[in-house]
C-alpha cells in the first residue's frame, strides 16, 4: 500500500477543487455522453486519471484502484463513489471513447471553453514544436495511427537517439495550451506549421475577435503563402531571404528606433 503524505493530500484536494471550479467533468460528459447504467461518468473517469497522475502514473492501469483505496472519494467526487469503480475496464473504455472523439480535439474543446469561462485573452496563439528523444529499438509499428519513432533533427542535441515530435499551441495570456499534436520523429517544422495554418483558417474566421498566429521563421515560406493570406500572423522572417538582409541594413542605417520597453526597440518598414 502506498504512503500518502499530508502534502500530497493537499495537492489532491487542490486539483479536485480546480477540476470542479472549471466544470471539466461536465464539459467532458457533454462530449463523451455517459451511459445511464454507468456508476461513474467518462468525465469522472478522466478526472480520476488526472488525480492518479500526481504520483501513481508509472504503475499499471490495473492498479489504479489501489491509489484511490485510502482517498476521500465522497469529497473528491460525490457520495457512492468507491475505489473499485476506477478499474482497468472502465478506464480503458473511457480512453477508447477519448480516442474515438479525438484527443487533440477534446483538449482544444476543453481549453477554449475554460479560456472563455475565465476571460483569458485568446487573440495571440503561439505555435512551436519540440523533439522528445527516446531510448530503445522502437521497431516500426503496424498501427497506421501510431507515430513513427525515428531519427530526425534533434532539438535537444541527441542525434544518436530516435525521437518523436510534439507540437503545441498556447495563449500569450497565461500560456494556456489550446492544441497539442504528436508527429513522426522526422517531421519538419515547415510541414507542421503549414498544416496547422491551414487547419486554423476556419477557426480564426469564426472567432468573435481577431486572432493571430505567432511562430518562428518556419511558418514563413512560399508553400505556406496561400494559407497566410487568410490568417493574421506574426512570424520571424528567414534571414536566408536577400530582402531581409537589405531591410535590416537599411533599418540600422536609419537608426530611428521607437522604444517598447527599456530593452526593446522597433522600427517599422513598409
Amino acid at each position: 500500500m502506498e504512503l500518502v503524505t499530508v502534502e500530497r493530500l493537499d495537492h489532491l484536494g487542490l486539483l479536485a477543487s480546480v477540476i470542479k471550479d472549471l466544470r471539466l467533468i461536465e464539459m467532458i460528459d457533454a462530449r463523451l455522453v455517459p451511459d445511464e447504467q454507468e456508476e461513474i461518468t467518462p468525465g469522472e473517469a478522466v478526472a480520476g486519471m488526472l488525480l492518479n497522475g500526481l504520483g501513481f502514473a508509472n504503475r499499471p492501469l490495473s492498479l489504479t484502484p489501489q491509489f484511490f483505496a485510502n482517498k476521500p472519494l465522497d469529497l473528491l467526487f460525490h457520495e457512492g463513489v468507491h475505489a473499485d469503480l476506477f478499474n482497468r475496464f472502465k478506464l480503458g473504455r473511457t480512453l477508447d471513447e477519448v480516442y474515438a472523439y479525438g484527443c487533440p480535439l477534446l483538449l482544444s474543446d476543453l481549453a477554449l471553453a475554460v479560456c472563455a469561462q475565465e476571460g483569458i485573452d485568446m487573440r495571440f496563439n503561439h505555435l512551436d514544436t519540440t523533439s522528445v528523444a527516446l531510448t530503445g529499438a522502437y521497431m516500426p509499428d503496424s498501427d497506421e495511427q501510431a507515430i513513427t519513432i525515428t531519427h530526425g533533427y534533434s532539438k535537444d542535441h541527441r542525434p544518436d537517439l530516435k525521437q518523436g515530435v510534439l507540437e503545441l499551441m498556447v495563449s500569450q495570456d497565461g500560456g494556456v495550451p489550446f492544441m497539442s499534436q504528436s508527429w513522426d520523429g522526422n517531421t519538419s517544422d515547415t510541414q507542421i506549421f503549414q498544416e496547422r495554418a491551414q487547419a486554423l483558417i476556419a477557426a480564426f474566421r469564426r472567432a468573435p475577435t481577431p486572432r493571430y498566429l505567432v511562430a518562428d521563421s518556419k511558418l514563413y515560406n512560399e508553400d505556406n503563402a496561400t494559407n497566410l493570406k487568410q490568417l493574421g500572423f506574426i512570424p520571424r522572417i528567414p534571414h536566408t531571404l536577400k530582402l531581409v538582409s537589405q531591410v535590416i541594413t537599411q533599418a540600422l542605417r536609419w537608426d530611428t528606433w521607437h522604444p517598447v520597453t527599456a530593452t526593446t526597440r522597433y522600427q517599422r518598414v513598409a
